[in-house]
C-alpha cells in the first residue's frame, strides 16, 4: 500500500515520505474517532446490562457524548502537583499515548492493506506492549503521591506476570505458522471458520483473551486504578488532557489486543465462509474487533474485580503451567504429525 502511494505521488523520496504520512493519518484518524465510540459503546453496554440507559442527551441516542467529554478536558487546566516531578508527570501520559498509536503499524487490514508488513510483527507488537508499563510506572512516581505510585507498581507486576503467559501462546501459534509475520498468520486461516486458530488452539485462546485483559489493565483486573483501595492509582493527580492522553491510549490498547486477537485466532481480514469473501477484508477485521471489544465490556459489567494475591496466583500458579504444558504438548504433536518442521 505505501508502495502504491508513493507511486502516485511520483516516486521520489519525498513521494515516499508523504505516503508513509499519508498512510499513518490513514490509520490514526479512524482509530482516534473509533476510541471515542469505543468509550461510549462501553459505557452502553455496560448500562445495558445494569438496566440503565447509559449515555442518550449529547447527540442523537447519546452518539456524541465522548467528544463532549473530550472538549471539556480540552478547555480544563492541566495542574502539576508541587511536589511532582513536572517533566516526567507530563511525558508519562504522552508516553502511554504514542506507545498505544504506534502498535497499529505492523496491524494488516486486508491483503497487502498494512503500513509496515515486518516480518517480526508480532515480536513489534509484544515489545510496544512491554513498554507500556514504563508510561504508568513514571506517572505513579513523578506524582509524588503513595496512591499514585502504589498503582504504578501493581500495574508493573500485574503486566510482567501475564506477559509470560502471552509469550508461551505466541510461540505455539508461531511454531504452527512457521512465521512471526501477522500477514502469514492470517494467511494460514484462509479457507473458512473451520481452519481458524481459534477451533485448534482454544485453550490458547481462552488465556490469551483474559491475559490481554490483565495486560490492559481492563476489569477485572483493573487493580492499578482500583478506586475502593487507591482512589485512582496512577491517574490520580491527573486531570485536563493528561488525563485525557491516559484514556485514549488505554482504549487504544484494549483495540489492538481486540485486533491481535482477530489476527491470531479469528482469521483476520478472512470471511467465515469463502462465499462471503465479496466483502472487504477491511470490514471483516472492524466486525471482529468490534465483537472482542464487547466481550471485553461484557466482562467488565459481570465480573468483579479480582483481590491482588488472586490475580498474581491466577497469573503464575495457572496461566504459565498451563500454558507451558500447551506449548509442549503442540509443538511436540505438530512435529510427530508433520505439521511443523516440514
Amino acid at each position: 500500500m505505501v508502495e502504491w502511494l508513493a507511486g502516485l505521488y511520483g516516486g521520489t523520496d519525498a513521494a515516499w515520505f508523504f505516503s508513509i504520512i499519508t498512510w499513518i493519518l490513514v490509520i490514526v484518524a479512524p482509530l482516534l474517532v473509533g476510541v471515542a465510540f469505543a468509550v461510549y459503546a462501553d459505557r452502553k453496554i455496560w448500562a445495558a446490562m445494569q438496566l440503565r440507559r447509559g449515555p442518550n442527551v449529547v447527540g442523537p441516542f447519546g452518539l456524541l457524548q465522548s467528544f463532549a467529554d473530550g472538549l471539556k478536558l480540552f478547555i480544563k487546566e492541566t495542574i502539576v502537583p508541587a511536589g511532582a516531578n513536572k517533566g516526567i508527570f507530563i511525558l508519562a501520559p504522552m508516553l502511554t499515548f504514542v506507545l498505544a498509536l504506534i502498535g497499529w503499524a505492523v496491524i494488516p487490514w486486508g491483503e497487502g492493506a498494512v503500513l509496515a508488513d515486518i516480518n517480526v510483527g508480532i515480536f513489534y507488537i509484544f515489545a510496544i506492549s512491554s513498554l507500556g508499563v514504563y508510561g504508568i510506572i513514571m506517572a505513579g512516581w513523578a506524582s509524588n503521591s503513595r496512591y499514585a505510585f502504589l498503582g504504578g507498581l501493581r500495574s508493573a507486576a500485574q503486566m510482567v506476570s501475564y506477559e509470560v503467559s502471552m509469550g508461551f501462546v505466541l510461540v505455539t501459534v508461531i511454531s504452527y505458522a512457521g512465521s512471526p509475520s501477522l500477514s502469514e498468520l492470517v494467511h494460514m486461516q484462509s479457507g473458512g471458520i473451520w481452519n481458524w486458530n481459534f477451533l485448534w488452539f482454544f485453550p490458547m485462546f481462552v488465556i490469551f483473551l483474559i491475559s490481554a485483559m490483565a495486560e490492559t489493565n481492563r476489569p477485572p483486573f483493573d487493580l492499578p486504578e482500583a478506586e475502593a483501595e487507591l482512589v485512582a492509582g496512577y491517574q490520580v493527580e491527573y486531570s485536563s488532557m493528561a488525563f485525557a492522553l491516559f484514556w485514549l491510549g488505554e482504549y487504544g490498547n484494549i483495540l489492538l489486543m481486540c485486533a491481535l486477537s482477530s489476527v491470531l485466532f479469528f482469521g483476520g481480514w478472512y470471511a467465515p465462509i469463502p462465499a462471503l469473501d465479496f466483502i472487504p477484508g477491511p470490514l471483516w477485521m472492524i466486525a471482529k474487533i468490534c465483537f472482542f471489544f464487547f466481550i471485553f465490556a461484557w466482562v467488565k459489567a459481570t465480573v468483579p474485580r479480582y483481590r491482588y494475591d488472586q490475580l498474581m496466583r491466577l497469573g503464575w500458579k495457572v496461566f504459565l503451567p498451563v500454558s507451558l504444558a500447551a506449548v509442549v504438548f503442540y509443538t511436540g504433536w505438530g512435529v510427530a504429525f508433520g505439521y511443523i518442521g516440514k
